[in-house]
C-alpha cells in the first residue's frame, strides 16, 4: 500500500549514507517505511521540496558545491538534468524563493541564488553569489563568514540568511530575480547562530545558536525587513552534559512550542511561547533516540516531530502532547548518516 504521505531523508553519502531516501508515511501511526533511494548526488545534505510535492531539491555539500532537482513522483528520487554549480562552498542549506532555489554557503560564507527553468531545473548559466564578510570570538569556528541556513520571510519579500561566523542574521529583499542586500543584525559574540524559525504569526524570529547554546527571540519588522534581538534563552538546563551544538529548530503550528536538537546532549529542548511571544520558557529536555541530532522537522499536520540522528544512523519520530509538547518516543527507521527530513 502507497501511502499519500511521503518523508525524504536527506544523508552523507561520504559516511555511507545512501544519499536521498524516500519513505511513505503510515498516516496512524507516523511509521516511515522506506521505499527507494538515489545516490547519485553527492552528500546530499539538506532538502527542500517544491509546492505540490513533485519535484525535490538538494545541495551538494561539497568543496565545489552544487544544486539538483529530482521527480520524486516515484519509489525513489530521479534526478532531474544535471547539477547546477552555486559557485560557492560547502553549501548546507537551500530554499525556494521568488522562482530561485537559493543556498547557503558554509565553508566559503556566502549565499548563492539560481533561477529555474520551466522543468524546475536550476540554471547552472544563471544566478547571483552574495559573499558575507567578518568573523567572530570562537578561535576555530569564526575566523570568517559561515552562512549556514537560508528562510525566506512569510510574505516572500524577504530572504533571511543566518551567518554561524559573523555572529549575525543577514536580510536580503528579492525582486525581479534579484538578491539585494538590505541590512546585517548582530547577536549576541561567540553565539554562532546556525538556524532560525518564525512564528506562525510572522511577528517574531527565533535564532538557534550552534557554539552557545542558547535561543535568540527577536521581533521582525515585515515592513522594514528589520530583525531587533530581545534577549536570550539557555536551551539546556544548568549541569547539561558539554560540550553540545544546538542544531534544528521547529515551532508548532498554533506557536505555542518551540522544540531544538542539541548534539552532544543529545536531546530534544522543549520551549513554551506565551502571547507575547517574546521569551520562551525552557520546559523539559528529553532524548532523541539516537546520536548526533543534525536536524528536526514536524509532520504536515504537527503532531509528530522527526528527528535525524546523523551518527547512530537512523531517524526517531515522537508523538507530541498537544498540552505540554513532550515529545515521546514512538518508533525508528534506519538511515546512515542522516541529515535531515522533509515532508511532501
Amino acid at each position: 500500500m502507497r501511502y499519500a504521505e511521503r518523508a525524504f531523508i536527506g544523508s552523507f553519502t561520504s559516511a555511507g549514507g545512501r544519499g536521498i531516501v524516500a519513505a511513505d508515511v503510515d498516516p496512524e501511526t507516523g511509521a516511515l517505511t522506506v521505499t527507494g533511494a538515489s545516490d547519485e548526488l553527492p552528500d546530499p545534505s539538506f532538502l527542500a521540496i517544491a509546492p505540490g510535492g513533485a519535484v525535490l531539491y538538494a545541495v551538494s555539500e561539497a568543496p565545489e558545491g552544487a544544486v539538483a532537482a529530482f521527480d520524486v513522483t516515484g519509489a525513489a528520487p530521479r534526478l532531474l538534468g544535471a547539477p547546477a554549480p552555486v559557485h560557492g562552498a560547502g553549501p548546507t542549506h537551500l530554499a525556494l524563493a521568488a522562482g530561485q532555489v537559493v543556498t547557503a554557503n558554509y565553508s566559503d560564507g556566502s549565499v548563492s541564488a539560481l533561477p529555474l527553468g520551466a522543468d524546475g531545473v536550476p540554471d547552472a548559466a544563471g544566478g547571483v553569489v552574495r559573499r558575507h564578510h567578518g568573523s567572530g570570538p570562537h578561535p576555530e569556528r569564526q575566523q570568517g563568514p559561515h552562512a549556514h541556513q537560508v528562510v525566506p520571510a512569510p510574505d516572500g519579500r524577504r530572504l533571511l540568511a543566518v551567518d554561524l561566523g559573523t555572529d549575525s542574521v543577514h536580510v536580503y529583499a528579492l525582486a525581479d530575480g534579484a538578491l539585494l542586500r538590505r541590512g546585517e543584525t548582530a547577536l549576541a559574540p561567540g553565539t554562532g547562530p546556525r538556524h532560525l524559525a518564525f512564528h506562525p504569526a510572522a511577528s517574531h524570529v527565533y535564532v538557534l545558536g550552534e557554539l552557545e547554546p542558547t535561543l535568540t527571540a527577536c521581533r521582525w519588522d515585515a515592513e522594514a525587513g528589520a530583525l531587533e534581538p530581545l534577549g536570550a534563552t539557555p536551551v539546556l538546563p544548568a549541569g547539561a552534559h558539554a560540550p553540545s551544538h544546538p542544531s534544528g529548530i521547529a515551532i508548532a503550528r498554533d506557536g505555542r512550542f518551540l522544540w531544538a536538537a542539541v548534539r552532544g546532549d543529545d536531546s530534544i529542548a522543549v520551549l513554551a511561547l506565551d502571547e507575547t511571544r517574546e521569551k520562551p520558557e525552557p520546559v523539559t529536555t528529553v532524548p532523541c533516540g539516537g546520536h548526533w541530532p543534525r536536524d528536526l522537522a514536524l509532520d504536515p499536520q504537527g503532531r509528530r516531530l522527526y528527528v535525524a540522528n546523523e551518527r547512530s544512523g537512523d531517524v526517531t519520530w515522537f508523538d507530541l502532547d498537544p498540552v505540554t509538547g513532550v515529545p515521546r518516543l514512538a518508533g525508528a527507521v534506519e538511515a546512515p548518516a542522516a541529515s535531515c527530513v522533509v515532508f511532501g
